[in-house]
Formats: C-alpha cells, structure tokens, sequence
C-alpha cells in the first residue's frame, strides 16, 4: 500500500462551497482533513500512472479502475464520482462540483458504484468505463475521479466538501488542430509629476486556445518608444498554463520606468508547447501580436509651453520698452530741434 504523501502530487484539491451555494475559496485537505488516499489501477493501461490518460476512437470504450484505500482506524463511506475539468484562474486543472451537469470527460464516464464502503486499513478497486460518444470532436478534454464524504463538514460557519481526486486526460482521435491567438492587446500608459521623471505601464492581453489540443506556452514581451528608442526591460513573463481547447488566459505584465517618448510599442511573442501524447500531434507556430499607445510626458509639455510663454512675454515686453524709448527719444530731438529753431529766430540780424 502506497503511503498518502507519496499520492499527494497525483491528487486534486478539495473546494470549499459556502452555504447556499455560494463560492468560497478553495482549500488544501491538510493532515487530519482526509484519512484516505486515491491511485491509479495497475492493469492492462498500465501501472505507477501519476492520472488517467487515454486515447478513444469515437464510438469506442476503454475500462479501468480508481482504487481507494482507507488509513482511519474506522470503516469509511465516500462518494465517487466523475466530472468535467477546467483551468482556474491561478492556472490549475480543477473539476466540477458534484451537483454541476458534465458534459464531457465526466459524462462519458459511468462508475460500477457510486458509494464505497472500505474497511479499515485496506482498499478497494472502483471500477469504471469511459465511452466516447461516435459524434465526439476530435480533440482533448479533461476531467477526473472524486471521491468525498457523503456528508460535508461546518467550520466557521462554512460548509467544507473535502474532495481527493485523479485527474483523467481523454484524447478523442480525429483531426487535430492546435492553434493558439493573442487577443485584446494594449497598453496603458501612466506619467509622473516629474516633468523629466519615467513613468510606468501595463500591457495586457489575452491568451486564447483556438484549437482542440490542450497546449501552455512561453511568452516574452517588449516595449519601446518610437522607432525601437527607450527599449524597457519588462523582465520574466510567466508562461501561460495550460488551457483547455477554447479556454482563455488573461496576462497582464507592469512595467516601470518607461521613457514619455510620445508613443510606445509593446510585443508580445508566444511559443506554444504541446503535452506528450501517444501517437502523433501537429506541431502549432508560435504567435506575435502588438499594439500601441500615446506616452506623452504632460508635465515636461506643460513645463515647456510655460518657459515659451515666459520666453514670449518677455521679448513683447523688451519690444515695447524699445518702442517706448523710441518714442522718447524722437520726442526729445523734436523738441531739441524746436529749442534750437526758436533761439536761432529770436537772434538779430546784422
């Protein structure tokens, strides 16, 4: 019998429902939460499996075989069930709720029993049959096996489903497409008070997986001002998880100290990676997308527009006191030349 930390790296994390129904954050089963464990059979489909992975001809069947085994020093009674699986926002492969409608991987699969009792100290082999619909896509879906008490638990109020799972990978032969898109790019830009400061911005996309092969992929991303001047590093974008055919991964990546040069262009380049699958898989090309934005440095245009109107006021000001001693000046030669032709009149004559 396999210890329960050897089995822990296999399993999936309980979710913890609030009362009513509403979403409360997941939880970990933590020493003394869970006194079972879950594995794969050793059978014909193999032996040491880590999950659950197949690859059906539409219309065809494979069967197989969840064993649990019970480390409580009382007998145990659990729930086991199939469901459909999906990436979480923190890029984890999570399942369904036990009174949420699959309609995939977790509705393909029927189980011989859908309650256990195991005595202690030993385990049992829950049979189970995964049957692909003949009008199945081709293509990859996920799901699992869970197994959870009947009954869930209070603590602070919260009603706790404590839930031990493998995950189960089902690839349905046929056309395979990967395809992956970056979708949604741009770039937001924030100055600073500093008119010769850097300020910072967000670039953001989304990742989309446009075909039917579940696939993650490395990403880098760029951002320079106009003509590739003022190139920011951005640092180590964190790859994308792995998605689900149709899933979406939002990204966000912040970076600081970006030169206002007026315009700024950010990049973003993927390289999708495919799992290992028996068989053969196309390969898919990696993706590249940008956009733009206006990166004007407010406070250095309205520092500037001051110095010129400073600069203008002053040169109309010089101007006019120019003009003013100008205008003196005529005065006091026209009235010297005044002066002089009354005195010359009032001369005698010889």
């Amino acid at each position: 019998m396999r210890s329960l930390a050897r089995l822990l790296p296999a399993l999936l994390v309980a979710a913890a429902l609030a009362v009513g129904g509403a979403a409360a954050p997941a939880v970990a089963a933590g020493e003394g939460d869970v006194t079972w464990g879950v594995r794969t059979a050793a059978n014909d489909n193999g032996a040491d499996r880590q999950n659950f992975a197949y690859r059906i001809e539409p219309g065809k069947q494979i069967s197989d075989a969840l064993v649990v085994s019970n480390h409580a020093a009382t007998p145990l009674e659990l729930d086991v069930y199939a469901a459909d699986g999906f990436t979480t926002t923190s890029g984890q492969l999570d399942l369904v709720t036990q009174d949420t409608d699959s309609v995939a991987v977790g509705a393909w699969t029927s189980l011989q029993s859908g309650r256990v009792t195991i005595a202690p100290g030993t385990s049992v082999e829950v049979p189970f049959t995964v049957s692909v619909p003949a009008d199945a896509t081709p293509g990859d879906y996920a799901g699992g096996l869970l197994t959870s008490l009947p009954h869930t638990t209070q603590e602070d109020g919260i009603s706790v489903d404590r839930r031990l799972g493998i995950r189960m990978h089902v690839r349905v032969d046929g056309e395979l497409a990967p395809a992956i898109a970056v979708e949604k790019m741009h770039v937001d830009y924030s100055g600073t008070f500093n008119p010769f400061g850097s300020g910072s911005a967000t670039v953001s996309y989304t990742v989309h997986n446009t075909g039917n092969v579940r696939l993650s992929a490395g990403q880098t991303v760029t951002l320079a001002g106009p003509f590739g001047w003022f190139p920011v590093d951005t640092g180590e974008v964190a790859a994308v998880p792995e998605l689900l055919p149709g899933e979406s991964w939002t990204v966000a990546v912040p970076v600081d100290g970006v030169v206002p040069a007026f315009w700024l262009t950010a990049k973003a380049a993927l390289s999708p990676k495919l799992p290992t699958v028996t068989g053969s898989t196309p390969g898919v090309d990696g993706v590249a997308a940008e956009a733009g934005a206006l990166a004007v440095p407010w406070s250095l245009v309205v520092l500037v527009l001051l110095i010129a109107a400073a600069v203008v006021a002053a040169v109309i000001v010089l101007r006019r006191r120019r003009k003013v001693a100008a205008a003196r000046e005529d005065e006091r030669v026209k009235k010297a030349v005044e002066e002089a032709l009354r005195e010359a009149e009032a001369e005698p004559v010889a």
